[in-house]
């Protein structure tokens, strides 16, 4: 099987280092296997959607050498095949309207003693699962999981195991504003681009399972995974990220950018003299490591 990786920011802000450390684990990943690094905008999130950051993300790529092959995918212009998604899994009986706040939902979650994930993540009840209680109006749009505990091997973390149906709950699949969850768009378009392996951050492990249940639900083929490992804030411990106003990655000097970066990946430095032959021998030393 060919390799197909990809990159998939966000346009809520410029790069940042963190971000920087995700991009370039995935590009040496897919570099270091001979395979196609694609890029990815995802925008499906319209109102969190910054104008003009997802040109300067793609600015911030090309300075620092991480080209990407192909054209670049919009997540935005891609309603149709979501909801193309949503109804092949809507003839099979696996969409149910719900009704629940998100209050709601969290209250239950209390009143049951139910545990958050590990990012705080209340898992949703089933309360509308059977039909909606009476008065109430659909709201958001969730999916039937299935029962069982879902198993998969990650490349960095080993062997990884979640009871979705438990933790997480059926899950929205199109949300009370109208929008398509993230969840759902993730799944359809990793298929759609041929993406075999995902390259990310480890903020995004606990979304793992879910997607490798809705993708087995589609009838879409599995995807590998590795998830590196977060950056902090020196201050605050809190995950660098654009909502807790983390600089841009800056550009001007690339090489000590992406030496940064290698660096906070646990790699050793190395001595090169500019970004082209620093990224050569970066995805020889990856492919070492993770052949």
């Amino acid at each position: 099987m060919n390799y197909v990786g990809r990159f998939a920011p966000s346009p809520s802000g410029p790069l940042h280092a963190g971000s920087l450390v995700a991009a370039l684990a995935s590009w040496l990943d897919a570099r270091a296997h001979g395979g196609r690094w694609l890029l990815r905008i995802e925008d499906v999130d319209t109102p969190r959607t910054v104008p003009g950051a997802a040109e300067r993300i793609m600015g911030q790529l090309e300075a620092l050498g991480l080209a990407w092959d192909g054209e670049v995918m919009w997540q935005s212009r891609r309603g149709d095949a979501y909801q193309a998604a949503f109804d092949s899994l809507a003839a099979r009986g696996l969409i149910y309207g719900c009704g629940c706040t998100r209050r709601e939902i969290a209250d239950s979650a209390l009143r049951g003693q139910a545990q958050p994930g590990t990012d705080g993540e209340r898992p949703y009840p089933g309360t509308c699962r059977h039909g909606l209680p009476e008065g109430r109006q659909a709201r958001a749009w969730r999916v039937r999981l299935p029962e069982g505990v879902e198993r998969f091997k990650d490349r960095w973390l080993g062997p990884q195991e979640q009871d979705v149906a438990q933790a997480v709950g059926d899950m929205a699949l199109r949300r009370a504003d109208g929008l398509w969850a993230y969840q759902l768009a993730v799944v359809v378009d990793d298929a759609a681009q041929g993406v075999t392996d995902v390259v990310r951050g480890a903020d995004l492990l606990s979304s793992t399972a879910r997607q490798r249940v809705l993708g087995r639900l589609l009838g879409l083929p599995p995807v590998r995974y590795l998830h590196v490992p977060l950056i902090l804030d020196a201050g605050s411990g809190l995950k660098l990220s654009k909502q807790n106003g983390a600089p841009a990655v800056d550009t001007s000097a690339p090489l000590e950018a992406l030496k940064a970066a290698w660096n906070a990946l646990g790699f050793p430095s190395f001595e090169a003299p500019d970004r082209a032959a620093f990224l050569r021998e970066a995805a020889a030393r990856w492919a070492r490591r993770f052949p």
